[in-house]
């Protein structure tokens, strides 16, 4: 609910590989990708199994009132799972999205919510970067939000950027010793020291807006990966 929409005048036209959440873990979205391209989104929507014939960007209802011309049929990959090429209104809102169980021969509702913040930087206009806004080289202080997980995860805030060349670097100090390893993207960062809560230095790739990072808890009884979108504040940034 807190999420702003994004649409396709935010984004560079292209092809990119986006996170979709479902709210039906019987509608698994297993990759994604999204294109961008003549003031439009649509995207290839990789399906864990075989168990829907055809999808609708709306109700349950309103797909059992449409022609069935009007319905998204699935297509077979060489792998026997099926993929959906679906209109893409709107990032980062609720997207009503029927889906037609093959077994049962009716409509299922769900919700789709196809990720912003999962998003390649390239893929925006008009990002505000460090670069964007002119900063000098140097150390600032920044605002830093941290959601996602259980939502217990704390940072300090504000958090330490240092800028080099136009590209930001954030020290995030974790409220918890017990994270052995940030990934962004596909780039793995290691704790920068061994006592204390768990500090690492992340590529900021863009302010204003969220983007995803993970961190490995070691908490539980085993290590887990755990999702995390972080947003640093540009109007709050200060040199020091």
């Amino acid at each position: 609910p807190d999420m702003t929409a994004v649409t396709a005048d935010d984004l560079i036209e292209g092809t990119y590989p986006v996170q979709v959440d479902s709210s039906s873990d019987k509608f698994r979205i297993t990759a994604c990708e999204l294109t961008v391209a003549d003031g439009t989104m649509t995207a290839v929507m990789h399906m864990g199994g075989q168990g829907y014939l055809r999808v609708y960007m709306g109700t349950g209802e309103e797909a059992g009132a449409a022609p069935e011309s009007d319905c998204i049929p699935f297509h077979e990959e060489p792998d026997g799972t099926h993929t959906f090429t679906v209109p893409v209104a709107v990032l980062d809102q609720a997207l009503d999205c029927a889906a037609f169980s093959k077994n049962k021969e009716i409509w299922y509702d769900r919700t789709l919510v196809f990720r912003a913040d999962s998003l390649p930087a390239e893929a925006f206009a008009n990002l505000v970067t460090a670069e964007s806004l002119g900063l000098a080289d140097g150390e600032y202080i920044t605002e830093v939000s941290l959601s996602g997980g259980s939502g217990k995860a704390k940072v300090e805030s504000p958090a330490k950027l240092t800028v080099t060349g136009g590209k930001a670097v954030a020290t995030l100090v974790w409220g918890s010793p017990n994270y052995d390893y940030m990934r962004v993207g596909e780039d793995k960062y290691l704790p920068i020291q061994t006592e204390g809560n768990a500090t690492f230095e992340i590529p900021v790739p863009f302010f204003d807006r969220p983007f995803t990072a993970f961190a490995d808890t070691t908490a539980m009884s085993e290590p887990h990966e755990v999702e995390y979108t972080i947003t640093f504040d540009p109007a709050s940034l200060t040199k020091q």
